[in-house]
């Protein structure tokens, strides 16, 4: 009988190891972001075009767009006065400048960083199309997500926060 009970005190204790570790193990792995819903515009009868943009699960306004007519991807930031791009996105998109260009200096969360001003040609998100748009290039890994800022947004007929979205109108 006494061997029976540590037999079974053995196995409750492996089964409880094993609990955790298989626990540990799968709250280890990434869980995949989820994706971005595209923002598509909607006519209203008065010929305007209204953008209504979900929280992500961060709780931040994630817009995927149109850049000079290449997708990407930015978090909405009206703290931002201008579009911040990643040096990375930026290349990807075809804008380089120079490393003489990095000029601006910008504080970021992660302290100041050297940024390119430059120009985007077209922003396009769901359709409300901004020409001549000011932006920065910030160097490095200094920002870890593109920024579309106020250079974009202030020029629409209007951006708010209304029932949970933000609704952009041109």
């Amino acid at each position: 009988m006494r061997s029976l009970i540590v037999f079974a005190g053995l196995v409750l204790g492996a089964a409880g190891l094993i609990g955790t570790w298989i626990d540990r193990s799968s709250s280890a792995r990434p869980k995949p972001e989820p994706k971005v819903k595209v923002a598509v515009a909607t006519p209203t009868p008065s010929g305007a075009r209204i953008v209504s943009i979900g929280r992500d699960h961060r709780g931040h306004f994630q817009a995927n767009g149109r850049v000079d007519g290449r997708q990407v991807s930015f978090m909405v930031d009206t703290g931002a006065s201008v579009i911040a791009l990643t040096e990375r996105d930026a290349d990807r998109l075809g804008i380089r400048p120079s490393r003489g260009a990095f000029t601006a200096p910008v504080q970021t969360a992660n302290g100041v960083v050297r940024a390119a001003p430059v120009i985007l040609n077209s922003v396009d998100i769901g359709g409300l199309v901004v020409r001549d748009v000011k932006a920065l290039v910030v160097s490095g890994g200094g920002l870890s997500e593109n920024l579309l800022g106020l250079s974009y947004l202030t020029r629409l007929k209007r951006f708010e926060y209304a029932n949970n979205k933000l609704v952009l109108e041109n």
